[in-house]
């Protein structure tokens, strides 16, 4: 067991104990933190991040960019934004998702399509998290 917490500007997601966190990294793709793990800070990319408690259940989280940091006995998320499955406004997000879409379909020079790619992550993120969050 160890500490984790899921930090964002905005507020503390999560503080509490753990078994394993899975988190997607930019370079590396998912890995997985247990007690004992070795030093290790990576690049968070927009994807999911997993809390599995002592007791075997998840907390699953939406998260935008950041780090995770692995020291000692303690797991840190620091993401530009962490919502838990349970605080995502599905309706919103779809609406998100919509507009992204349609903002994809309009066009537009490289930088709104790369805005509106990244904003259809997101919420497709955020949507995905809800459900099975």
């Amino acid at each position: 067991m160890f500490n984790v917490e899921v930090v964002s500007p905005e507020a503390v997601s999560y503080t509490g104990e753990a078994d394993m966190v899975i988190a997607r990294t930019v370079d590396g793709g998912d890995i997985a933190f247990q007690a004992g793990h070795v030093p290790f800070i990576g690049n968070l990319a927009v994807w999911s991040v997993e809390v599995i408690k002592p007791d075997g259940t998840r907390d699953v989280f939406a998260v935008h960019r950041g780090f995770v940091q692995v020291h000692g006995n303690q797991v840190t998320i620091l993401s530009d934004v962490s919502e838990a499955a349970q605080d995502i406004d599905v309706a919103r997000a779809q609406a998100a998702l919509d507009s992204a879409e349609a903002a994809l379909v309009a066009g537009g020079d490289d930088a709104e399509i790369a805005e509106a790619e990244a904003a259809k992550g997101r919420a497709e993120l955020r949507l995905r998290v809800a459900a099975n969050g």
